[in-house]
């Protein structure tokens, strides 16, 4: 059952991507590349900010470790 639902739902995605792709026409390809570009942007800020978590622990874990004497 599972696996109909997730097909019926991307038959629904497929279908409404066509259907926006008839409508829009030759404008269809700048809508597409500017929302697969707002995309990246917000995944790559994610991403950045998520490296930028990591290193603060680790710096913060490496301070603690040096002002306890464990090296």
């Amino acid at each position: 059952m599972k696996t109909f639902i997730q097909f019926s739902i991307f038959m629904l995605i497929a279908t409404l991507a066509i259907v926006l792709a008839v409508i829009l026409g030759d404008r269809g390809a700048w809508y597409f590349a500017w929302l697969i570009g707002t995309v990246m942007i917000v995944l790559i800020a994610a991403a950045g900010g998520a490296l930028l978590d990591a290193q603060d622990e680790r710096a913060m874990a490496s301070a603690t470790e040096r002002e306890h004497g464990q090296h």
